[in-house]
């Protein structure tokens, strides 16, 4: 059985590479320097007309924690029926409470929200105090996919409680890893991690296309990359993931 995999695009620009690299799925969002926030709308229309393939979209009003505060939580409501509307193929979310376990409350309305389409908890999970209960409790509420690093900075790293919570939910949901997967370690997280799926953003470095360019101003945080510097999928990246996906 062949592996899947998304790539995890911010712009037109990726998700057209991620596609023509071989892409089983993409991931939209804005601000991947931010983790992925929800994406526009205008973007989710534009990708939408461009791609055959699915498109899971997120659902994040705001960079930080995943506690929602009820303004927040509304505008997440809001956003989802705007994204399902609009042609998003999957639904990406993830809430908790502030001790660290799954919002389950508002988790279920908002997967009650995105039905019929199903329904991804991203990385949130793995700022959960009990990864084991809290798979438990997402396989319960209904999701279909997890999103995780194995609740560590890299896949790599987190790659034996991957491995164990890949076999703790059989068939009854899908672990995603997620979180610096590159060419040089996929081979690796295969053969140690029965998981089926994975998550990449396959991205390279390119020049802006700016001619001038003034280079004293940032226009974000002092310590964001310049805006002359894009980061953005490369599809022959993508498809040398695809050729080790088989």
């Amino acid at each position: 059985m062949s592996l899947r995999f998304e790539v995890c695009v911010d712009s037109v620009e990726s998700a057209e590479a991620a596609q023509l690299g071989g892409a089983d799925r993409i991931e939209l969002c804005s601000a991947l320097g931010e983790g992925g926030l929800t994406p526009s709308l205008g973007l989710m229309e534009v990708t939408r007309e461009r791609l055959r393939i699915p498109i899971a979209a997120m659902v994040r009003p705001r960079a930080g924690d995943f506690h929602a505060t009820p303004a927040e939580f509304e505008v997440m409501r809001r956003d989802l029926l705007a994204l399902k509307a609009r042609g998003a193929d999957l639904i990406v979310f993830g809430l908790l409470l502030p001790d660290g376990t799954i919002d389950v409350e508002r988790s279920k309305e908002l997967i009650a929200l995105a039905r019929p389409l199903p329904v991804t908890f991203h990385r949130a999970f793995d700022m959960t105090r009990d990864a084991r209960s809290s798979l438990e409790t997402l396989i319960e509420l209904g999701c279909e996919r997890v999103l995780t690093s194995g609740q560590e900075k890299s896949v790599l790293e987190g790659l034996e409680l991957l491995t164990e919570l890949t076999r703790q939910a059989g068939d009854r949901i899908g672990v995603v890893p997620g979180g610096g997967i590159t060419e040089r370690n996929l081979p690796r997280i295969l053969r140690e991690c029965p998981a089926r799926e994975f998550h990449v953003s396959a991205s390279a470095t390119r020049d802006s296309r700016m001619e001038f360019r003034n280079t004293r101003i940032p226009m974000g945080r002092t310590l964001a990359a310049s805006e002359y510097s894009l980061s953005v999928a490369d599809e022959q990246r993508v498809r040398r993931f695809r050729s080790l996906a088989g």
